[in-house]
């Protein structure tokens, strides 16, 4: 038998008796019960360790089981547990019934780019787009593409708004391009996040050719700074600024916008899911006579990375910003998935989010986001100025925003959190001051661990007072 036989005999029989899997499956269950009673940031020990992987490329197979403990030992210690104490860039936590969705879904490696390659991803993909529609109260003739995520689905949402205002002055962005093309205005507030500033530039238009609008102390766009919009105007709001959780007022701005012909974008990473509960759904209103939104499964959701959706109610200016065709391509008159996605191959990411939706139901979506936001304000309740904290935001969704006595404290404070490891939370930047942003997105997060965070926060900063007043004696 030559050599690359052995090798292929070797694979053949790690695929037969399910060793390897067995292993890697056992290792993820410890790694599953030990989730949430580790330190939220890996030990300096674990950061270290990571020096193991360092190492040439070996020239010869190797083991499949020593790799798999390997990766066990060094790098399940040096993961971050997205668990109830986690509060940093709006990570959210996974729903086990997602989770084990996509754990068999690996096993499958679908490539959903097309029925004919993955007909059971085509179907859960009609399915999931019907119930997003729905759960959000969209027109039913909105369309999803399934992406890895917010940022993703925000260059799709920009480019199918560039090919619709482009067309609609005579012009095929998709057959001539940019060059010689008709202006077309960005629209935007100073509070948008950075992934649309990304998604402006990739798509051509460059950042320094938007039209900023100012905003209001809660990070909402000023509907009276609004300059005048035309039908060459691309208009990109917000649902949930990442700081604050304030949202635009779509009522009052998208249905004369769209009156006016400029195509509406909602960037709505974790904010979008207030649309699909009864009780934040106000948070919301108008937003159905927007173009396109971009939303995430992974934060608020719960998903397990990565997933993404571009939801949008012009078909064909999705499909054809997006769409390729080559002779080897055989297009059906079944779901093509890569139709509605900048990628061609991609994973079935869509399967855990259909999981997310049937094990949650209407009732259990609505459930689990408002108790994020009963948490958030909890966590706003009890950082009081007397404690040495000011929250600085109305909580109207699942953000906290909060400063101590100055910058220099803030910061050092935060850090102080960071390293002492029973919550994490991250900085920014909010009206020229520096905060500690506070992210609750997690199914997981309970009043008890608001609590154990709270008594971090506050030993923190006894601990940074402590050691000024000792370096000041």
């Amino acid at each position: 038998m030559n050599k690359k036989n052995t090798l292929q005999a070797a694979m053949f029989a790690e695929m037969q008796n399910k060793n390897l899997f067995r292993k890697a499956k056992n290792h993820a269950f410890d790694y599953l019960e030990g989730a949430f009673k580790r330190t939220i940031f890996p030990t300096e020990t674990a950061l270290k360790n990571l020096e193991k992987f360092e190492e040439t490329m070996p020239e010869k197979s190797g083991d499949g089981a020593a790799i798999i403990d390997q990766l066990h030992q060094y790098g399940t210690p040096a993961t971050i547990p997205y668990n109830g104490r986690y509060f940093g860039f709006v990570n959210g936590s996974m729903i086990p019934t997602s989770l084990a969705a996509k754990n068999l879904s690996i096993y499958w490696d679908q490539n959903a780019a097309m029925h004919i390659m993955s007909p059971i991803t085509a179907k859960l993909e009609i399915v999931v787009q019907n119930w997003l529609v729905e759960l959000f109260g969209l027109p039913k003739h909105t369309v999803a593409g399934f992406v890895s995520g917010t940022s993703m689905a925000n260059l799709a949402a920009l480019t199918a708004a560039r090919f619709r205002l482009l067309k609609n002055k005579g012009w095929d962005v998709t057959e001539q391009g940019l060059f010689g093309a008709p202006k077309i205005r960005v629209v935007t507030h100073t509070h948008i996040h950075s992934s649309i500033l990304k998604a402006i530039s990739l798509a051509g238009f460059g950042k320094g050719n938007i039209e900023l609008v100012d905003c209001d102390k809660h990070g909402r766009i000023i509907p009276e700074k609004l300059p005048a919009i035309d039908d060459n105007t691309l208009l990109i709001l917000q649902a949930g600024n990442v700081s604050s959780g304030a949202y635009d007022d779509f009522a009052t701005i998208c249905k004369t916008a769209k009156e006016k012909g400029a195509w509406i974008h909602i960037d709505g990473a974790f904010g979008l899911w207030a649309g699909a509960t009864k009780r934040l759904k106000h948070l919301t209103k108008g937003f159905e006579h927007a173009d396109s939104y971009a939303v995430d499964g992974h934060k608020t959701l719960n998903t397990p990375y990565d997933s993404g959706v571009i939801l949008c109610q012009d078909e064909e200016a999705l499909v054809s910003a997006l769409h390729t065709s080559a002779s080897y391509l055989e297009s059906s008159h079944q779901r093509e998935g890569m139709y509605y996605t900048p990628e061609m191959s991609k994973r079935a990411r869509v399967v855990e989010m259909w999981a997310a939706l049937k094990y949650l139901g209407k009732e259990g979506v609505d459930e689990m986001i408002f108790e994020m936001h009963e948490r958030a304000k909890e966590f706003a309740a009890s950082l009081t100025k007397a404690d040495g904290f000011e929250v600085l935001n109305e909580v109207v969704y699942n953000q906290v925003i909060v400063k101590c006595a100055s910058d220099e404290l803030t910061l050092a404070v935060m850090n102080k959190i960071q390293e002492l490891r029973e919550c994490w939370a991250g900085g920014a930047v909010w009206e020229g001051q520096k905060v500690i942003r506070i992210s609750v997105c997690s199914w997981a997060t309970t009043s008890e661990d608001v609590a154990r965070s709270i008594k971090s926060f506050k030993e923190a900063l006894r601990l940074v007072q402590q050691y000024q007043k000792a370096e000041i004696i």
